[in-house]
């Protein structure tokens, strides 16, 4: 069978079974991205027969690819946690990125006898975290990270690729001649991260208000957002801009301004993410001869294992460690969160198509660098994060929320929520504290739905559809927090917690604390906040006078609750 038909058979068959697999994987506790990149090697040339060496086709899917997902992540990112996670990221996107390259260069230029440059290029190209990776390993460990450490590695993993394409770009451009002057490559590098940053947020801001203002069918939100990130991506590349940074910003800003496009948005921009990873790593897979890279296994397993183990956590510890007072453990975490996804295998297809010699052997070399950081790396995060215990307590959220879109300026939403409190069971409405303005509008039980009235009393598993607004969440949240998740929090924060604006003075008579003069004219708050470099984040701990102060609650900088949890 030939023509066309042939194509979206074996095209449609390879998503079907890489969605069907991605089950079987989730059961055995297999990472995706290395089944999706697996599937389409065995469709490959050493497999079922399929030859694919199209690399230009290769690169124009991949970077398609990579931008819808970078559009997903920016979507899905909080400006809240810029607070925390701003400078750091953009630290390890930056210093982080040359630092990593240049120790895996060093390495690379030993282990296969190649030239500085050479050696460079390498470490160039398996030099950035990848975005598809962080996204979706670090969501499908099933772990809540402490905002500190989730909220860098969400922000590096965005912003970190600019930096990586300008040093490969550079490096292939000397080996083969054709690099500009100094002056040049500087300006190139300006370019590169100013046009990004000034496109992503300037259309990006304009995007967000012309979507919430447009009046459209439902399914036309979700498809004029990504026409516009890639109209973005794309004028942004044309003028020697990162068009990568210019659509995760994009994204961001877009995924911030709260209306009700996003609720049309965000279902359908995660299905086109997660159909961009499946064909971006099937895509990877087809290019990849496995029969032709049995030669360079052992070395590129050393380069692989020099980056995770040596490169990485000395650029994370140069970075973070004297700046941002990161503890040991969370830079722990993050050195071993520096994932290599399809960005590498993207850029080590960057010597192929512009004629550097040797090219093969970058390729394949990211090839292996890519499959043993995601099947090490990827398999671990979960329990490492456990073990060094930065992981935090995932609070009740609504099973659903939907905005109301009553009226063109509100904020009103649905939120639903199976009670599993007994806190609340078998009370009567009117004697709940509910936030101020919200209400229970409905009660479903046993299939039926129940008007609620004052004197109704809640049962388990009622479902309870509460109107309020999105500041109304942290006190519902709390108000229906179920017991399972109440004793996590109690072994978490401790079986008692205090106000953070109480006085130290009061709290280290009451407890036979010893303080400074200083340190009595603070509150709790405040000493919990400088014991933690003055950015705290829930979940924070310090270890003071034979007992656990967990920071139980933050608005901004300041520390409203702490924990108290005896050893």
């Amino acid at each position: 069978m030939n023509g066309p038909e042939s194509l979206y058979l074996v095209g449609g068959l390879l998503v079907t079974f890489s969605i069907l697999a991605s089950r079987v994987s989730a059961k055995v506790g297999m990472p995706l991205l290395p089944l999706f990149l697996g599937i389409g090697m065995l469709a490959g040339e050493d497999g079922l027969g399929i030859e694919f060496h199209n690399y230009a086709l290769a690169n124009v899917i991949s970077q398609l690819g990579l931008a819808i997902i970078l559009f997903d992540g920016g979507l899905r990112t909080r400006m809240k946690t810029f607070r925390v996670g701003l400078r750091p990221a953009l630290s390890l996107a930056t210093l982080g990125v040359f630092l990593t390259s240049g120790l895996t260069g060093l390495v690379a230029m030993w282990i296969f006898g190649l030239s500085p440059l050479e050696g460079l290029l390498v470490g160039a190209i398996v030099g950035s975290t990848d975005a598809a990776a962080v996204f979706s390993m670090v969501s499908g460990a099933g772990i809540k990270l402490n905002e500190r450490v989730g909220a860098t590695l969400e922000i590096e993993s965005g912003t970190n690729d600019p930096m990586a394409i300008f040093l490969t770009i550079m490096l292939s451009e000397m080996l083969i001649g054709s690099l500009g002057s100094p002056i040049a490559t500087i300006f190139m590098f300006v370019q590169q991260f100013g046009i990004g940053l000034a496109f992503g947020i300037g259309f990006g801001w304009l995007f967000g208000r012309l979507l919430k203002w447009l009046e459209l069918a439902p399914g036309l939100y979700s498809l004029l957002a990504v026409a516009l990130g890639v109209v973005l991506f794309s004028i942004t590349n044309m003028l020697g801009g990162s068009g990568f940074l210019a659509i995760y910003l994009a994204g961001l800003l877009i995924g911030n301004m709260r209306g009700r496009h996003l609720e049309f948005i965000l279902p359908v921009n995660d299905g086109l993410a997660w159909l961009s990873q499946i064909g971006l790593f099937i895509t990877l897979g087809l290019l990849v001869t496995p029969s032709a890279m049995f030669d360079y296994a052992v070395p590129a397993a050393v380069v692989a294992l020099a980056l995770i183990f040596v490169a990485r956590p000395l650029a994370v510890v140069l970075c973070l460690r004297p700046f941002f007072g990161f503890r040991w453990k969370e830079l722990t975490f993050i050195s071993w969160v520096g994932l290599r996804g399809a960005v590498p295998i993207v850029l080590a297809i960057v010597p192929v198509i512009t004629g550097v010699e040797n090219s093969a052997l970058y390729f394949n070399v990211a090839f292996f660098v890519v499959l043993i950081s995601l099947l090490l790396q990827g398999t671990t995060l979960a329990p490492l994060a456990r073990w060094l215990k930065i992981v935090v307590p995932e609070g009740v959220t609504p099973l659903r929320r939907r905005l109301l879109d009553v009226l063109p300026d509100d904020n009103y939403e649905m939120f639903i929520y199976r009670i599993d409190s007994k806190r609340v069971e078998d009370i009567p409405l009117r004697m709940l504290r509910f936030p101020s303005g919200s209400t229970i509008a409905a009660l479903f039980r046993d299939r039926q739905m129940i008007h609620p009235k004052g004197s109704t009393r809640l049962r388990h598993d009622d479902l309870a559809c509460v109107i309020g607004i999105s500041d109304d969440l942290p006190a519902l949240n709390k108000l229906f927090d179920g017991e399972a998740r109440l004793r996590q929090e109690r072994e978490f924060y401790g079986a008692f917690t205090l106000e953070g604006d109480a006085p130290m003075r009061d709290v280290a008579d009451a407890y036979g604390l010893t303080l400074s003069e200083s340190e009595r004219d603070r509150t709790l708050g405040e000493f919990i906040a400088h014991r933690v470099g003055g950015y705290p984040v829930v979940g924070d701990d310090i270890d003071w006078h034979g007992i656990h102060w967990v920071v139980n609650e933050v608005d901004g900088n300041r520390v409203i609750r702490v924990g108290l949890r005896l050893h």
